[in-house]
């Protein structure tokens, strides 16, 4: 086959993890390939750990008052929500399930943050019961929780009412002004068996300039809400810090270069239908940076406005928690040659990549692991697409022709950089009665030697 020059093909590297490097330079990789038998998922809770105090030290920097919730659907792995009870985090729930896997993970229920739309009633009984934070979407909902409060006497039901945002009013989550207004009025009523902590809101999209807005509008109505009487002390502003995977660089130099001709089958994707794989600011940094602006018409900071009105910031990070937390590994089992590139086909499936999913691509470059020592290469790289071990057409892991350094072979590995946000499970099914690909917690990468377990979740 013939060989492409390096100079003529989009490559998207990935920003080099330094936990990721001794994971494959100490064979540990290959040795769990080889043991579970199939792909694999491995973890890196330490770049947990540092991503939460970073943003830890951001609110405190900035002088605000603030408590940061995993949000779990991020990632279902127990390590995640172990670090975040040991780092004084809370959790973001929005299922039974996932509300009994982190009270099973040493999360306090009051350090539970309960989200979604039209929740079970299993899951606000629970939620109640353990004095669990609830952002309640609707009236009824509203409704229902002051039933349960008021059935069970024990504690006050603690609310957060969710706000429709201006800027997206097809929304299908939160409450309009006229719905707003009533739940003020049912949550006076209600006396001590609703604590009315404040509002929250569910904004699609990284923008940080209307997130500021939003939450200077909240910051508003909690002050209007302490005058009829209401506690109306915390906002939530949810998650939407962006995560970047690639320098500036990169990201635009593929964008300009990229098309149909570097897919396969002439596969196209809308620019805008990519995540923005770059950020100028992510994760801390992007969180220092709203705290820091102006919200519009407001000649002071974010983080003065909430500081001014004694306000408690919350916020729902799950990508930006999971930057650089961990990886996706799987063998190859076939290569085939067509024109101008190959098909390497793997031992999984696109529904352990999720972007695929959701008619957009991820991006960043697999690194090729091989497990042969290669022979000498012609100089330049080797197209391929990567396909899955499944009988559909469109199950494709990388639709994009990938640059390789040396041609793929059977038995090979290729690791898919950056995975733990959102990308591991949140589409994974046992498609084929094959099986889930396992998650491998792995720590003290410091070591010549790294440890490794498999992750305790419990479902």
């Amino acid at each position: 086959m013939e060989v492409a020059t390096a100079a003529s093909w989009p490559t998207l590297r990935a920003l080099p993890s330094p936990a990721t490097t001794p994971v494959v330079a100490s064979g540990l990789a290959a040795e769990l390939a080889y043991a579970l038998g199939g792909p694999f998922h491995f973890l890196l809770p330490d770049a947990f750990t540092a991503n939460l105090v970073a943003m830890q030290d951001a609110l405190t920097q900035a002088g605000v008052d603030g408590f940061v919730y995993y949000a779990k659907k991020a990632n279902k792995a127990a390590v995640f929500v172990e670090r975040a009870a040991a780092g004084g985090a809370g959790v973001d729930v929005a299922s039974v399930a996932e509300l009994r896997e982190a009270l099973g993970h040493g999360v306090r229920g009051e350090h539970l943050m309960v989200t979604g739309p039209a929740k079970d009633p299993a899951l606000l009984r629970l939620a109640v019961t353990h004095s669990a934070t609830i952002a309640v979407d609707a009236l009824d909902e509203l409704d229902r929780v002051i039933s349960l409060a008021l059935t069970g006497r024990v504690r006050p039901a603690r609310v957060l009412l969710r706000v429709l945002p201006g800027t997206q009013p097809h929304s299908r989550f939160g409450m309009n002004e006229g719905e707003l207004t009533t739940a003020l009025k049912r949550c006076l009523q209600a006396g001590d068996a609703i604590r009315m902590e404040g509002f929250s809101f569910h904004l699609s999209g990284y923008d940080l300039q209307p997130r500021a807005d939003l939450a200077a509008r909240l910051v508003d109505l909690c002050l209007t809400a302490r005058l009829q009487g209401l506690e109306a002390g915390r906002i939530s502003i949810g998650g939407g810090l962006p995560v970047s995977y690639t320098d500036a660089d990169s990201w635009q130099t593929f964008l300009a270069a990229q098309r149909p001709a570097h897919y396969h089958a002439r596969k196209t994707f809308r620019t805008g239908d990519f995540y923005p794989y770059h950020s100028p600011v992510s994760g801390a940094d992007a969180l220092a940076a709203l705290l820091a602006s102006h919200p519009e018409n407001t000649d002071s900071t974010l983080a003065a406005l909430i500081g001014d009105a004694g306000i408690e910031l919350l916020l729902e990070p799950g990508r930006a928690l999971l930057d650089q937390a961990g990886a996706t590994v799987f063998r190859v089992q076939g290569v085939k040659d067509r024109d101008s590139y190959r098909i390497v086909t793997v031992d999984g499936t696109s529904l352990s990549l999720s972007e695929q999913w959701f008619n957009s691509e991820y991006l960043p470059d697999p690194q090729l692991i091989p497990q042969d020592q290669p022979a000498p290469a012609p100089a330049g790289v080797f197209p391929a697409s990567v396909g899955a071990a499944t009988c559909l057409e469109s199950d494709m892991l990388t639709w994009r022709k990938i640059a390789f350094p040396h041609p793929p072979c059977v038995g090979d590995l290729l690791l898919y950089p950056n995975t733990a946000g959102y990308q591991m499970d949140s589409n994974e099914s046992p498609f084929h009665d094959l099986p889930l690909p396992p998650k491998v917690v792995i720590d003290r990468i410091d070591r010549p030697r790294p440890r490794w377990r498999l992750d305790r979740h419990f479902t």
